[in-house]
């Protein structure tokens, strides 16, 4: 099918304008015409249409995809097909692509905060068994108030078997891991790459791998490290370069376990900027080397200075810190604070930091008696619900996610709230719950639509029965037809338009073929002139015959007709009509038409 602007796609989706086109599917502005919205309708290109497997693959990535309901992934409301078009329908976001706000250049907070919430719409997937395959720039959408939202949850895995093409990997292959470029099962660990390059790309302007072809953009993802961002961008810290080299690592296990883990990293670095994350990277460790022998010379130089080692405790239980720093000679001082991307009790930050020789003299770190204070989750801690009902969806997803939940989505019908509005949310409003947890919303759809069936050529018995069955009314009235009498021949509306409960349908219904014969009137009483007039405007002729009668009122009136009245008979047909004939002391014999003799006169 060949879309343009006016068109009606499923008898729903009004198109308004092309907002983009990619090398699976094209994207139009449409209007929801059953629920007061814009959506972006995406359609897939006809080559596609013709693949059966991509098809299937396509309609249950695309059902998977609809269960995303969290603040950072695009909501999609619905998928369909009409004829060989296919089609799904999401929310339509307002913002600009995290491509467009990389050319305009990104600062390494703003690069962090989008990349933040990339990892939490990726890591919500992820729990789900949901990975994306696709995470890129052009995939991000980010509003005036900088939110991110990430689309093409769904289409991403449906395509991947075209990602041989030539063409149509080009596209993509700057952000695809090491294993997904060769050919490779993919998991969670594989969208974290391509978040990483992304991270790498909002920091430097640039990729961290790039060639004339697909090709050669994977030889050096397999053969060469990364520039480190700092390289590019002197505002890059070495501890978020050292995240960001992580990401990047060619082996999955060598990178983040989780999109968790990546977050926590991210906190950690922009918390301790100068603190650079382990890696096994050759130029790192020179690094550390280097600095080792600095501090080596340092310490030799100042004769009278000592150093302790402090083992790192980043990461582990409050209880396991405390116990191994004790063992190796250290007092512990524990400050909880709540942290709503570490879980409870675990340790994530600790001062001296771990993992290097301390100065025993250097700001009062005593070597008889040295103390590390360690910072431990109090995790996300508890907050209320904030009363979100009567919001607008998006309005209602932006406040609860600013209050620290994640949300999901339920549509309910309902008579008393606006279509689009927030009916309720579970838990309640007012109740307190720890920070990060779900709050389901109810919106609500209106009042709940019905599809009117197709009854015509059905009996009028059938036809009240379907449509009593969808909780549907109707009226009928008769109309003659070469159909059968007592079958639907008309309704109204249509089948397949949507109403609201209890909507009459107007039901036609044949009467059978229309008669067309006349009806006899009565002209017994009526002098001859008059019924004969009377029998000529009904089209009939008159047949006149005479009787005599001893009833002088009888006298030139008719006295009899045949056939009778109400007899329905052919247009022109005859109808004898008998005049009375007054004669005193008549026997009653009458007279033919001709009046030449009574009756068996010859």
């Amino acid at each position: 099918m060949r879309l343009s602007e006016g068109m009606v796609v499923d008898n729903r989706y009004r198109i308004d304008y092309l907002i983009g086109s990619g090398g699976m599917a094209d994207v139009w502005l449409a209007e929801d015409l059953e629920l007061p919205r814009r959506v972006a309708l995406k359609v897939l290109h006809d080559r596609y249409a013709r693949d059966p497997e991509f098809i299937a693959r396509f309609r249950r990535e695309a059902e998977s995809a609809a269960s995303l309901q969290h603040v950072n992934i695009v909501p999609i409301f619905d998928r369909g097909q009409v004829g060989d078009t296919y089609y799904i329908a999401m929310a339509y976001l307002e913002g600009r692509t995290l491509r467009d706000l990389i050319s305009l250049g990104l600062t390494p907070p703003e690069s962090v905060a989008i990349v933040r919430q990339v990892l939490e719409a990726a890591g919500f997937a992820h729990r789900r068994g949901i990975v994306h395959r696709d995470f890129k720039p052009l995939n991000v959408i980010v509003d005036e108030t900088g939110l991110a939202t990430v689309t093409d949850f769904g289409i991403a895995r449906a395509g991947i078997s075209e990602i041989t093409e030539e063409g149509s990997i080009m596209g993509t292959v700057h952000y695809l891991s090491p294993e997904q470029a060769q050919g490779y099962e993919v998991s969670p660990q594989s969208d974290l790459y391509s978040i990483g390059v992304i991270l790498y790309e909002c920091l430097t302007g640039r990729v961290p791998f790039d060639g004339e072809t697909a090709v050669a953009v994977t030889l050096q993802q397999l053969k060469e490290d990364p520039v480190p961002p700092s390289y590019y961008n002197r505002a890059v810290s070495p501890a978020l370069d050292a995240v960001v080299l992580r990401a990047l690592q060619r082996e999955p296990y060598e990178r983040y376990p989780d999109a968790e883990s990546f977050i926590a990293a991210l906190d950690e670095a922009e918390a301790n900027p100068g603190e650079p994350e382990k890696k096994n990277n050759w130029w790192k460790w020179a690094l550390v080397v280097l600095a080792v022998l600095i501090g080596l010379l340092i310490a030799w130089a100042a004769t009278r200075s000592h150093t302790v080692d402090v083992p790192n405790m980043v990461g582990k239980s409050s209880d396991t810190a405390v116990s191994r720093l004790n063992e190796k000679g250290f007092k512990v001082e524990v400050e909880r604070q709540q942290n709503p991307s570490v879980p409870s009790n675990q340790v994530f930050s600790q001062n001296p930091r771990g993992e290097a020789d301390q100065d025993c003299n250097f700001l009062g770190f005593s070597c008889s008696n040295p103390t590390v204070t360690l910072k431990v989750s109090g995790g996300p801690g508890q907050t209320e619900v904030p009363d979100v009902t009567g919001l607008s969806q998006a309005d209602a997803e932006q406040q609860l996610s600013e209050a620290g939940f994640t949300t999901s989505v339920e549509t309910k019908a309902s008579s008393d709230v606006d279509s689009g509005l927030v009916i309720e949310t579970d838990p309640p409003a007012g109740e307190t719950v720890k920070r990060g947890s779900q709050v389901t919303i109810t919106v609500s759809s209106g009042i709940s639509k019905v599809k009117v069936p197709p009854v015509v050529g059905q009996t009028l018995n059938a036809a009240k029965q379907q449509l009593a069955a969808v909780g549907l009314d109707f009226d009928s009235t008769e109309k003659p037809s070469d159909r059968p009498q007592g079958e639907v021949i008309d309704q109204s509306p249509t089948a397949g338009t949507r109403v609201d409960p209890g909507t009459a349908v107007s039901l036609t219904v044949s009467s059978g073929p229309e008669d067309t014969r006349v009806s006899i009137p009565s002209v017994v009483g009526l002098t001859q002139s008059a019924a004969e007039s009377q029998l000529s405007s009904a089209g009939l002729v008159a047949s006149v015959q005479t009787e005599t009668t001893t009833i002088q009122p009888q006298d030139g009136k008719v006295i009899d007709q045949s056939p009778i009245s109400g007899t329905k008979v052919t247009e022109g047909s005859t109808v004898v009509i008998t005049v009375g004939k007054y004669e005193a002391g008549s026997s009653g014999t009458g007279t033919g038409t001709d009046g030449s003799g009574g009756i068996g006169a010859n």
